[in-house]
């Protein structure tokens, strides 16, 4: 199984009760709540056998993402002469929102833990905690001069890691809004893909389709094809950016 350090809610055995399950009933001696068996387990990797049932959910090339009510859906994109490439999406409800890219990585190691340390060393502010996902950083961003604290999350996976910027209440320990994202973010399917890319390259991404969408209405079937998908429960929007200056992955952050 490819999961990330942390057990799921779901889908796991249970462990026995030990004498730190009964010690929990005292403050004093309870261990701290990411130590026990209630962690996640993903995001996936498409080629893994306990992965979710990724054909049910919305398909953006590099990853696939489970439904979210409410959701709105953007996607970055870039002008490349008569194209446009996704380079990002970014899912927001209310005031939170959660940030994805996917970057290949090399298949004998992960890009994560250099990734992290750079960022810390290339901001004064920049805090390692120890988050739902293992190392996390917290980030102070200023934004039309007002400053809010991202957290970053870094999965490594078979050659590829997915990066997730989380904000807004998404962001704060002990919110509503950070679990119903946490566990949006824990159920990403990545397709890292076969073609060849070097590490830290963003996988390919694509304008998202609904689920095994078939389309039974009248009209020619060129007609169809430009009408782009809308998948249950979110509002897809593209960004088109002309022009994209990028460092080392967080190179936007700082």
């Amino acid at each position: 199984m490819f999961g990330f350090g942390k057990k799921s809610k779901k889908g796991h055995a249970s462990q026995p009760e030990t004498e730190s399950e009964e010690s929990a009933k005292d403050p004093e001696t309870a261990p701290d709540p990411k130590d026990d068996d209630e962690k996640i387990a993903g995001p996936w990797d498409i080629n893994d056998e306990d992965a979710p049932d990724f054909d049910a959910m919305i398909n953006i090339g590099a990853m696939y993402l489970p439904a979210l009510d409410g959701a709105q859906l953007r996607l970055k994109a870039q002008n490349t002469g008569d194209t446009q490439t996704i380079i990002g999406a970014t899912l927001t409800v209310g005031d939170s929102s959660l940030e994805l890219e996917a970057f290949a990585a090399p298949k004998t190691m992960g890009l994560w833990d250099d990734i992290r340390s750079e960022l810390i060393e290339s901001n004064a502010k920049a805090e390692e905690v120890d988050g739902t996902f293992g190392a996390e950083v917290l980030l102070p961003v200023k934004v039309k001069d007002k400053e809010f604290v991202s957290r970053i999350v870094g999965i490594d996976g078979p050659r590829w890691m997915l990066r997730g910027i989380f904000t807004g209440p998404a962001a704060r320990e002990g919110s509503d809004e950070k679990t119903v994202f946490d566990d949006f973010f824990s159920e990403i399917v990545v397709d890292r893909g076969s073609e060849p890319l070097a590490p830290r390259d963003l996988i390919p991404m694509t304008v998202p389709h609904a689920p095994q969408q078939d389309d039974d209405s009248d009209g020619p079937l060129e007609d169809k094809a430009k009408r782009p998908a809308q998948p249950d429960g979110y509002d897809v929007q593209t960004t088109v950016q002309t022009s994209l200056t990028r460092g080392p992955l967080f190179s936007e952050l700082r």
